[in-house]
């Protein structure tokens, strides 16, 4: 009886252990092309924003002459929008590791 038992255990826990794999391995897809998506919408936002007119007249800018002289520096505006860069180029490399894993023969990377 305790051989029973334990093969029907184990018949229960395989397809049990491969339903979590499954799950976790869509779950890492989902949130990989989740922050695809977030790392570019914010690295096309602070790449363009600083350059807009409505960058000048934030509250920040408004809020004292000392944060309006740094908020609307050139150096500033270009160092937001190089960070800007360096999110569309992390995005741009987390879809290329996310296809990859999407269409490679074994599925695991």
């Amino acid at each position: 009886m305790s051989t029973r038992t334990s093969s029907s255990t184990t018949t229960s826990e395989s397809p049990d252990t491969t339903q979590p794999a499954r799950f976790m391995r869509w779950h890492r897809r989902v949130l990989g092309f989740g922050l695809v998506i977030f790392a570019f919408e914010l690295g096309l936002f602070l790449l363009v924003f600083p350059w807009l007119r409505s960058w000048e007249l934030s509250w920040v800018a408004l809020r004292s002459p000392t944060y309006a002289a740094i908020w609307t520096s050139p150096y500033f505006r270009g160092a937001l929008s190089g960070l800007g860069l360096l999110n569309i180029y992390i995005a741009f490399a987390e879809l290329v590791r996310q296809l990859k894993s999407l269409f490679s023969a074994d599925g695991k990377s």
